[in-house]
Formats: C-alpha cells, sequence, structure tokens
C-alpha cells in the first residue's frame, strides 16, 4: 500500500528544492520502473501514452475507474512520487477528483483548462483557478501536500482562441500559483523567449515538455536550468520515440513473402 502522505511530501520537497526536476512520463510498471531504476526521483503518468497502451483514445474518452488502476499498478510498482495526468478533471467535482487520486496512489495531478468532455471547451481563467482551489482545499483537507500542476493550453491553441495566446498563459499561470497550484504547465511553449517570459510571471517551477532525445526547441536540460525551467516532462514523447525505434528495428525482421 502506498503511504500517500510520504511520497506527497517527498514530491512537494522535490518543487521546493529551488532545483529543476525531471519527471518522467510513463505509461504502465514496465516504464515506471525502467525510469525509477535510473534513478529519478519522481514519475508522472500520462493520459495520452495510457490510453495508447490500453487501446482506448485520450481526451477524456478512457474509462476513469480503468485510468486509475493503472495509476495505482504504478505506484505500487515503485518507491517514488507518482502524479498522474487527470486532463480536466473527467467531469468530477475536485473534492471526489482528489479523494480518488489519493486512493490510488498518485501525490500530484496535471489539471489542464480544456474540458474535453464538453466538446473541447476552454475553461475561462477564473473558473479554472476556481477548480485548482477547489482541488487544494480538497488535498489540504486530506492533509496531504498534493502537487497540483495547473496547465494552461492558451499557446498550444493560438491566435485562433486568444488575441495574445502568450500574455493569456501568463494570465492563467498567476491565477493558478494563486489558487494553490504548486507548479503550472504552460503547453506549446517552443522557444527560450516563451519560456523566459513564463517563468518569470511565476514564484513555482513551470513545466515544460521536452523530448527525451531531442530536447525542448529552448534548449537541453542544462539550457532549460539556465532558463529558470524547474520541472520537466515528456508528456507522450518518449512512448512516440520508443515507437519509433521499435519500428525501424522490427522492420529489419520482415520476410520477403510478407
Amino acid at each position: 500500500m502506498t503511504d500517500v502522505g510520504a511520497r506527497a511530501q517527498e514530491l512537494a520537497a522535490l518543487h521546493d528544492s529551488g532545483d529543476l526536476v525531471v519527471l518522467p512520463t510513463v505509461w504502465d510498471t514496465w516504464s515506471a520502473r525502467t525510469a525509477a531504476d535510473v534513478g529519478f526521483h519522481g514519475l508522472t503518468v500520462g493520459s495520452h501514452p495510457v490510453a495508447d497502451a490500453i487501446g482506448s483514445a485520450d481526451g477524456e474518452r478512457m474509462d476513469f475507474g480503468e485510468y486509475l488502476g493503472v495509476v495505482r499498478r504504478i505506484a505500487e510498482s515503485v518507491d517514488i512520487p507518482v502524479s498522474a495526468d487527470v486532463e480536466s478533471g473527467y467531469g468530477l467535482g475536485p473534492d471526489e477528483l482528489i479523494a480518488r487520486l489519493l486512493e490510488a496512489g498518485a501525490v500530484g495531478a496535471n489539471i489542464e483548462d480544456v474540458v474535453h468532455g464538453e466538446g473541447d471547451r476552454v475553461r475561462d481563467k477564473h473558473e479554472h483557478a476556481d477548480y485548482i482551489a477547489g482541488a487544494r482545499r480538497a488535498a489540504d483537507d486530506a492533509g496531504v501536500p498534493f502537487v497540483i500542476n495547473g496547465r494552461t493550453d492558451a499557446v498550444k491553441l493560438g491566435g485562433e482562441v486568444f488575441s495574445d495566446p502568450l500574455a493569456e498563459a501568463a494570465e492563467r499561470i498567476v491565477l493558478m500559483e494563486q489558487a494553490g497550484a504548486r507548479s503550472v504547465y504552460p503547453v506549446g511553449l517552443t522557444s527560450a523567449d516563451q519560456v523566459t517570459r513564463l517563468v518569470g510571471a511565476v514564484s513555482i517551477p513551470v513545466n515544460v515538455t521536452a523530448h527525451p532525445v531531442k530536447g525542448h526547441g529552448a534548449g537541453d536540460l542544462a539550457v532549460l536550468r539556465n532558463l529558470g525551467v524547474r520541472r520537466v516532462s515528456f508528456g507522450p514523447l518518449w512512448q512516440m520515440w520508443l515507437t519509433k525505434v521499435s519500428t525501424e528495428q522490427l522492420s529489419h525482421w520482415m520476410t520477403p513473402d510478407q
């Protein structure tokens, strides 16, 4: 049984350390143990790679109970803290969401502002901050220093949705910090200038997505650290890279009649 209190303290301490933490994004016990055996101090579970692994689809189309079953098995398979991507919350209120995550052994969560279950509706920035605040209260009431990673897709959605996507992202991450997020995740950043602007908007860690081989558009791990990035995850990119490499290598075993 996962000691969620102790694991949560570990994850919170990593975020409070002032240093950069890399949390590889995993999708099953094999990938989790592989990353843990390398020596990483925490993991994220990605909804996209999990959906691909179980034959479902991302965008809150998985059965949430089945997804939490995967999260539970991952959390029980490693001795480091695990955070789970829960998209916009799968239609659950923040109290129920946090309760179910803690029951599954997760001690952190990505919570995003695009509600896929409602036709990809984008939450108003104050609505999303209120949801984050509700999750923070629920975790605090449970006595667990749960790490909420507040995600916004403002930059990813771009100019078709927001007149100034980067400014919108900055406003949203500030509100999420005020609401109790322990880190923020403005997805879609591709340049050092974008990273620098958003890192400077908040005092908590900013998460960027990097490719495990190619790194990030702003640079490698050392560059990201110098830019002030304090949290890195892989999203679906590790799994996608393994798929590409495996496809290339397995193709050499195709016989002529295949």
